[in-house]
């Protein structure tokens, strides 16, 4: 799964069947519609299509596991009959297990396995790639804990961390790839610090996951009032930097923006290295 650095990142596209999503919840909610979603990211040019049944935005209230499971296992179950790759965004250790058995690829983890204690043993069961976040609390209290010495440096070392507790449990290190948790316990100003470090992390030896997507610090750089999925623009801006900083992959809202970015970024990069 992850491409070696001179090849354009992966391109994760979300997917959220949740009515309390920050950017688009609702919109995808009913399975019908979640399910069409998905065969449109994926025909637009997405590698994985990355499904999420809980809402991580600031502030937003924890689904039980039988709920998020209600919603998420037959979106993933349709979506991988038809040969699209799939991954699940989930804290949790049995909703990863039943997408497993559904036929995802990936577990995209946003606590990195803090919020579960199940959830290394059901990875290194299930010999899947998983994808470690960067994390500090749930999100009502995340950014109280948005406090650094050095956010690179910590983040850096706590992520270091995740991946030692992970080698421990039997997690191949081969399928393992890391995110810095942008927006996750950080500060706009730790946000882009982060992103001008992503050597910094890649420094670990894992691949990297850049997700930006939408996210509140990108308002800083647009018009005050601009509507939320002005941030394309601004993400697609990042997606080619973190290309050439050599990211494994990017988790985006709009793919089609995102492609255009890539191709732009993969003929400068044939053109200077050719």
């Amino acid at each position: 799964m992850p491409s070696t650095v001179s090849a354009a990142p992966a391109i994760m596209a979300i997917l959220n069947v949740t009515p309390d999503s920050f950017s688009d919840g609702g919109k995808w909610a009913d399975t019908d519609s979640a399910i069409e979603r998905g065969i449109e990211l994926h025909d637009a040019g997405a590698d994985v299509i990355d499904v999420g049944g809980e809402s991580t935005r600031p502030g937003a209230d924890r689904v039980h596991t039988a709920q998020e499971q209600a919603r998420v296992i037959p979106v993933i179950s349709e979506l991988t009959a038809r040969g699209i790759s799939v991954s699940i965004d989930t804290m949790n250790a049995e909703t990863a297990r039943a997408a497993a058995a559904a036929g995802v690829s990936i577990i995209n983890d946003v606590s990195g396995g803090l919020a579960d204690p199940e959830m290394y043993r059901v990875v290194a069961e299930a010999g899947l790639y998983y994808i470690a976040m960067h994390w500090r609390g749930h999100s009502h209290d995340m950014q109280a804990l948005a406090t650094y010495d050095d956010v690179v440096i910590d983040v850096r070392s706590e992520l270091k961390t995740r991946v030692a507790e992970l080698l421990v449990w039997g997690v191949d290190p081969a399928k393992v790839i890391l995110d810095p948790g942008l927006g996750f316990a950080k500060t706009a100003e730790h946000n882009w610090k982060l992103l001008g470090h992503l050597s910094e992390l890649r420094s670990l030896g894992y691949p990297v996951l850049v997700g930006a997507s939408r996210k509140r610090f990108l308002a800083d750089v647009m018009p005050n009032g601009a509507p939320t999925v002005a941030r394309d623009e601004p993400t697609a801006m990042i997606t080619t930097l973190a290309a050439q900083a050599g990211v494994w992959g990017v988790r985006v809202h709009d793919v089609a923006s995102t492609r255009v970015a890539l191709a732009v970024w993969s003929s400068w990069h044939a053109g200077a290295t050719g």
